[in-house]
């Protein structure tokens, strides 16, 4: 039996509770997506798209689900305890899967612009929210119907037309509960014409004690000449499961900037899918992993240009330890008529240890002449020769290697654009190498 049957058998007996604790717009997909699940099973390892990677055995364990809405009590502020570095963020929270906004961030955004519940400005906001929501993220994928089958709230980032917002927004995940639990999460982020935003998005597990899974959809629309950011960092448990599903649609001359990092998880799993619809428009995806012990990284993702003068870059890095496993499946797709297209992907990884595995499937799929595209993937060892040259210089192997390995990151460190958050992440990064326990939860953040 597929695990995905306790989820119906919940929604089955606790439909009406599903909706009188949400709101209409999101109450609105759940018969499709209930339709779009019959018969189907989650994806298991081995399956087209998922060789290394079993979202079965990710949703299987007998998660509770927070239906009515309890108040679960969390302790913000101790998921941050120091003030070194500093990141200067307005910022709201998600505890479990409650929005919560942070005491200063309503009266600090310019008018018009939204950054708030899903479910509240549903209800507030009916024909906007309904205009966006659920027309990206497909159904035909398992994992996103069973996420607009259960969702309840999540969170909305709307910017009007021509507004630039000047700070950065951030959003905190934070799992926290006395029971095993799955938090269903749900993103929208419209920006408008000429608009303009960034966004850090921080996920932390509070108890590492017991399973979390996290469900999450995110549904980007990035209007004409519109330009956004957004920064995803994973601080997790080694009993927290993660699958993620991102979509994003851009339109004419717009710029999107999609930087994923995993510093600690139990297992994960993140899909991308960007189309670029409108020429001009410009994507950089990619991010990287650091995995040890038994953890497990898997990043798939899925670029299609749809018309001309378009350009995507991808570049994604994995430093594998111990007996961690990663994998990476990217997908470039140039549709007839996508004339000068230009496309790039890297993944280039590191296993620090002779047990560590990876798994990687660059794909190319081009359907017209004027276009420049590659692809490339690499997996290898510290280079030995530069070892040897340190060594010889008095360094220690181990500060060598940390060394060697924080410079293979720097690239992609560097494609940041938040003022301060590069250096927050080559801070991060030094410390996870350094194998401490507990790094993104040590650094507090200015309001």
């Amino acid at each position: 039996m597929s695990s995905i049957t306790q989820y119906i058998d919940i929604y089955r007996d606790n439909a009406k509770a599903l909706d009188d604790n949400s709101a209409p717009v999101l109450n609105g997909l759940r018969h499709k997506a209930f339709q779009a699940l019959d018969s189907k099973e989650l994806p298991r390892r081995g399956d087209e798209g998922y060789e290394k990677t079993s979202l079965e055995d990710m949703f299987a364990p007998d998660f509770g689900l927070n239906i009515f809405r309890l108040d679960i009590p969390v302790d913000i502020a101790h998921t941050f305890k120091c003030d070194v570095p500093r990141v200067s963020t307005l910022m709201s929270y998600v505890i479990n899967d409650k929005f919560v906004a942070g005491t200063a961030t309503p009266d600090r955004l310019p008018e018009g612009v939204i950054f708030g519940s899903l479910a509240h400005e549903s209800a507030a906001h009916p024909e906007l929210i309904g205009k966006y929501y659920g027309t990206l993220a497909s159904l035909d994928s398992v994992p996103t119907a069973l996420n607009t089958l259960l969702v309840q709230d999540g969170v909305v980032l709307y910017v009007p037309r021509g507004v630039k917002l000047e700070k950065p927004l951030q959003l905190v995940n934070i799992f926290s509960s006395p029971t095993p639990l799955m938090a269903v999460r749900r993103v929208l982020i419209v920006l408008e014409e000429d608009a303009k935003a960034q966004l850090l998005i921080c996920d932390h597990t509070q108890d590492g004690e017991r399973r979390y899974m996290s469900s999450q959809v995110v549904e980007i629309f990035a209007g004409r000449n519109a330009s956004l950011d957004i920064y995803d960092i994973e601080e997790s448990s080694p009993l927290t499961s993660r699958c993620s599903q991102l979509y994003a649609r851009q339109d004419e001359g717009s710029n999107l900037v999609v930087n994923g990092t995993t510093l600690a998880c139990g297992s994960t799993r993140n899909d991308y899918h960007i189309s670029i619809e409108g020429r001009h428009a410009s994507s950089f995806l990619g991010g990287m992993a650091i995995a040890s012990g038994h953890q497990h990284i898997d990043n798939d993702s899925c670029v299609n240009h749809h018309t001309t003068d378009g350009h995507s870059r991808q570049m994604f890095k994995y430093i594998l330890d111990d007996e961690a496993t990663g994998a990476f499946e990217g997908g470039i797709t140039v549709f007839p008529g996508a004339d000068r297209t230009e496309a790039y992907q890297s993944n280039k990884n590191i296993l620090a240890s002779p047990v560590a595995k990876m798994h990687t499937k660059p794909q190319l799929l081009i359907y017209c002449d004027d276009v420049k595209c590659s692809h490339g993937a690499t997996t290898g060892q510290l280079d030995q020769n530069a070892l040897f040259y340190m060594r010889q210089r008095g360094i220690s192997e181990k500060t060598a290697r940390t060394m060697l390995m924080q410079a293979f990151m720097a690239d992609v460190i560097d494609t940041v654009n938040i003022e301060g958050l590069a250096d927050r992440l080559r801070h991060l990064v030094e410390k996870r190498l350094h194998g401490q326990a507990s790094f993104c939860s040590d650094c507090a953040l200015s309001k």
